[in-house]
């Protein structure tokens, strides 16, 4: 099966670029992260610069792990079930589920593998620029040197591969336990059902994040900006827990805005509302980076708006290590904006492309392209107010126990138009590209598109 697996990704490359992308971009950011303790370790370096690039490697390094890895097994989750149909074709003549899992974890393996070690060198160039930004801020030594040992690559390429191999073992689980009817059924249409597993990591990621809220709230109160410590990571559990929860959360959304949809839309919206009622499970895919995305982009800047107003407020001046806690804030947020909108359009354009047979179905059904087109818009409208809803709720979990703790205060420090322009961003990248990914599509004839 392994063989097989091989000839698949040779013959199905595009089906596994969201998949590859995730790893390759993943495994870049881990390793230019982990690279800062190698150049620690290589330059004897000590002192606050020491810390700095520690806490720079375990710190920043391991919020931007845990997004990654999360990333990778939603694309992977999204890349098994499109193929529901491959797999009960394969069961249908005589694939075993032993088989067909050899077959997946083989392609999540094959793919992690060449992902990570592709990664090494824009992961130099990345772990240049962030030991070049320390450089500027005067928080490590100019004399000392970047260094890409072996802490790097063991990070990136270990954990790469165990993440990959990991969530494929846990998708094709699902898969190869359906029966060959429920698989044809899966194919057809895309529930999104979610098993028992990812409801209690739902629940674990969110309890988490209520932790994280109530000890900054109590403990850390009066504590000046070490709340941050731990405030600055539970709007990122929040967002996973939510998102977790996604195909339950787009059933929901899905069954409220039915009814609107049908009723202000006309023929366009009975259309779209039919089709979001059955793709709830995709829909829940490209949700997920947008939860991401608003979620930790708005709690990291609002946190720090937070922390600039309670220093200027008390009349004092940046400390070294203030700036040190600003420049790691904001480097979160660069790699958050980068990586989660990376995903979006990554999972917006690998979704699209696996529709090509239900626009072509649709369109020899009486639609015409302009009703494709609509019906998509209106699916990314959905697809975003729920994505800045539900990231709001997850920012929420650090904004305001911050608030409490360093000002006492519940409204959050910072510019409305910053929250906007979060809102907005999102929202370009989401419909954009959904358009343009139809387009693109769509222009396949539909008797071809049918028939593929």
């Amino acid at each position: 099966m392994f063989g097989l697996a091989i000839r698949s990704l040779r013959k199905r490359t595009g089906a596994f670029a969201a998949s590859f992308l995730a790893m390759f971009l993943g495994s870049a950011i881990i390793m230019a992260f982990a690279s800062m303790q190698d150049t620690a370790e290589a330059s004897g370096v000590t002192g606050p610069a020491r810390e700095t690039l520690t806490v720079m490697a375990n710190v920043v390094g391991g919020w931007g792990l845990l997004l990654v890895v999360f990333a990778v097994a939603s694309t992977m989750t999204l890349s098994v079930r499109q193929r529901a149909a491959e797999m009960a074709l394969l069961k249908s003549v005589g694939a075993t589920p032993a088989q067909l899992g050899r077959m997946i974890v083989g392609e999540a393996a094959g793919l992690a593998l060449v992902a990570a070690l592709l990664g090494i060198v824009p992961a130099m160039l990345i772990g240049r620029g962030l030991l070049g930004l320390l450089h500027d801020t005067g928080q490590v030594p100019a004399d000392v040197g970047h260094s890409f040992g072996p802490i790097a690559l063991t990070m990136g390429i270990g954990i790469m591969f165990v993440s990959a191999t990991a969530a494929a073992l846990i998708s094709a689980r699902r898969a190869t336990r359906v029966r060959v009817t429920e698989s044809m059924m899966e194919a057809a249409t895309d529930t999104g059902k979610m098993s028992k597993k990812r409801i209690v990591f739902a629940v674990l990621f969110l309890l988490l994040a209520l932790t994280e809220a109530v000890v900054t709230v109590t403990v850390m109160d009066g504590k000046g900006s070490d709340a941050m410590m731990t405030s600055g990571q539970a709007d990122i559990f929040a967002a996973i827990g939510l998102a977790l929860l996604a195909p339950a959360i787009m059933r929901r959304v899905t069954a409220l805005v039915s009814g609107p949809i049908r009723l202000l839309g006309g023929a366009t919206g009975d259309l779209a509302a039919s089709v979001m009622r059955r793709r709830t499970g995709a829909m829940a895919s490209a949700v997920t980076p947008i939860i991401l995305f608003v979620g930790t982009a708005v709690g990291t800047l609002f946190l720090q708006a937070t922390e600039n107003a309670a220093t200027e407020a008390a009349g004092l001046t940046k400390t070294a290590e203030q700036k040190n806690v600003e420049t790691l804030n904001f480097v979160v947020i660069g790699m958050v904006v980068l990586f989660t909108a990376i995903m979006l359009v990554n999972t917006l354009i690998a979704a699209t492309a696996h529709r090509r047979r239900e626009f072509g179905q649709t369109r020899l059904a009486g639609a015409t392209p302009r009703q494709v087109l609509a019906t998509v818009a209106l699916e990314s409208v959905v697809l975003t107010v729920t994505g800045v809803l539900f990231g709001t709720v997850a920012a929420v979990f650090t904004i305001v126990p911050f608030g409490l703790a360093r000002r006492d205060s519940l409204t959050p420090d910072g510019d409305v138009w910053t929250y906007l322009a979060v809102v907005a961003l999102a929202a370009v990248l989401t419909g954009v590209t959904a358009y343009g990914a139809t387009r693109r599509t769509i222009r396949v004839p539909a008797v071809e598109a049918a028939l593929n």
